[in-house]
C-alpha cells in the first residue's frame, strides 16, 4: 500500500549547487564558523539585493538583536514594531530592556500601517518619548508600503529597520525588499524561500555599521594578541559549512520565487468563484515572492472556519497554519501600547481571526496541491449541504 506523502507548509527545497560549496568547506576543512564560503555569501547576497555590504548571522533574531544595538537601543528605549508577525520580530528589543510599541496593519497591504504609525509618532511627541528605531516586518513575502513609513520616520528621526526574514526576492518600486530602510534583516530558516538550515544575515549600506556587526557578533574581541574584550559581545556568526548551503540556495532565488508564485495562482484559479475567499492583497508598488500562500475565510459566507479547515488537512496528513497572532494579543506582551490603523478597530485582530496560510513550498507538485484544494473544497461543499438540508 502507498501511503500519500505528508504535505508540508514550506519545506525546504535543496538542489545541487549546495553540495559543491558544502563539500569544499569540508575538503579543506572550513568547517568551522567563518571561512570562505561566509566571505562569499555576503558578497553575493549583498551583490543580488543592491546594498553595500551584509554580515551572515546564526539566525535573523541574531540579526534583528544587532541592528538593535547599532541603533542605539537600550533599556527603558521604545521600539515601534509591527504587531502581525512572529515573535522573533519583537524579542531582541526585550533582550535590551526596550519597551515595544506595536503598529497595526492595513488591509491593502496586510504590512504595517502608515496610519497606525503616524497616530504612534504623534502620542510618542506629546509625551516626548519618540522610539530609537522602527521595525517593519515584510509580511508574507511581500514589502510594506515603505515610501510613506519612512517619510514618517525620517520626519522625526527615527531610523527603520526592515524585517525581511520573509520577503527576500520581492522589491519595491525597483528596490529589493530589506534595503530601504537602514538596516534589513533575512532569514534563511528551513522554511524560507531560501534556507541555509538555520541562518539570517544583515545588510546595509553603512558600512562602518555593518563593520561594528562583525565585531560584535564575534563575541566583541579586540585587536589583541591576548583575549582582551571591551564590550558585550555575541556568538552569533554563521558557519562556513551553513554559507555553503547558502551560496547554492542563492543561484536559484528566481527560479524559487516564480515557484511560489505559481503555486499561488493555481489555488487562485481553484476558488475562483467561491465567495467568502479573499487572498492577501499583492501591492501595485512591487512584486511579492508569495512565500506564503495567505487568505482570509469569512465563515458567515463559507460555513467553516479557517480553524476547522486546518484541523481538516491535518486529518489528511497536511500541514497549513492560521495568519501570525498579533503580539499585542500574546499572554507575554499584552501590557504594551498598541496602535490601531482605525480608532477602536483593529485590522490585525481581524486578520488573525480570519486569515490561513496553505502549503506553499516551491518543491510542491500539481498532484499535492490537488489534495489540499480537494480538502478545503469537500469541507466547504459539505457546509453548504448541511446548511441547505436545515
Amino acid at each position: 500500500m502507498n501511503a500519500k506523502r505528508r504535505v508540508y507548509l514550506s519545506p525546504p527545497h535543496i538542489g545541487e549547487a549546495e553540495q559543491r560549496y558544502v563539500q569544499e568547506a569540508f575538503a579543506t576543512n572550513w568547517i568551522a564558523p567563518l571561512g570562505p564560503n561566509v566571505d562569499e555569501f555576503e558578497r553575493e547576497l549583498a551583490e543580488k539585493v543592491g546594498a553595500r555590504g551584509a554580515v551572515a548571522m546564526s539566525s535573523g533574531t541574531s540579526a534583528i538583536h544587532q541592528a538593535l544595538r547599532l541603533a542605539g537601543v537600550g533599556r527603558g528605549d521604545r521600539v515601534f514594531v509591527s504587531t502581525l508577525t512572529f515573535v522573533a520580530s519583537v524579542n531582541p528589543i526585550l533582550y535590551e530592556g526596550a519597551e515595544p510599541v506595536f503598529i497595526d496593519s492595513d488591509f491593502e497591504t496586510w504590512n504595517m500601517s502608515p496610519v497606525a504609525l503616524e497616530r504612534a509618532f504623534e502620542a510618542a511627541e506629546r509625551e516626548d518619548k519618540l522610539p530609537k528605531a522602527v521595525i517593519v516586518v515584510n509580511l508574507y513575502g511581500q514589502s510594506a508600503d515603505m515610501d510613506p513609513i519612512l517619510e514618517r520616520c525620517g520626519k522625526y528621526g527615527v531610523p527603520v529597520i526592515e524585517d525581511a526574514a520573509e520577503s527576500l526576492g520581492a522589491n519595491y518600486k525597483g528596490k529589493a525588499s530589506g534595503t530601504l530602510g537602514h538596516f534589513g534583516i533575512y532569514s534563511f530558516n528551513g522554511n524560507k524561500i531560501i534556507t541555509t538550515s538555520g541562518g539570517g544575515i544583515l545588510v546595509s549600506n553603512d558600512t562602518g555599521a555593518l563593520a561594528k556587526a562583525k565585531f560584535l557578533s564575534t563575541q566583541a574581541r579586540d585587536p589583541a594578541l591576548h583575549y582582551e574584550h571591551s564590550e558585550i559581545g555575541y556568538n552569533y556568526r554563521m558557519s562556513n559549512v551553513l554559507a555553503g548551503i547558502g551560496r547554492g540556495q542563492l543561484q536559484v532565488l528566481e527560479e524559487r520565487v516564480a515557484a511560489r508564485r505559481a503555486v499561488f495562482q493555481r489555488y487562485k484559479e481553484a476558488f475562483a468563484g467561491y465567495e467568502g475567499i479573499e487572498w492577501m492583497p499583492e501591492a501595485s508598488y512591487g512584486t511579492a515572492t508569495r512565500w506564503l500562500t495567505a487568505l482570509t475565510v469569512n465563515p458567515l459566507i463559507l460555513g467553516v472556519t479557517p480553524i476547522e479547515l486546518v484541523k481538516a488537512l491535518a486529518a489528511e496528513d497536511i500541514e497549513a497554519r492560521p495568519v501570525w497572532k498579533p503580539m499585542h494579543l500574546q499572554p507575554l506582551l499584552r501590557q504594551y501600547d498598541y496602535f490601531t490603523h482605525a480608532p477602536q478597530f483593529s485590522v490585525s485582530d481581524q486578520l488573525f481571526a480570519q486569515g490561513l496560510c496553505l502549503p506553499s513550498g516551491s518543491s510542491l507538485c500539481e498532484v499535492e496541491q490537488r489534495r489540499v484544494i480537494d480538502c478545503i473544497l469537500s469541507q466547504i461543499e459539505a457546509r453548504r449541504k448541511t446548511h441547505e438540508s436545515a
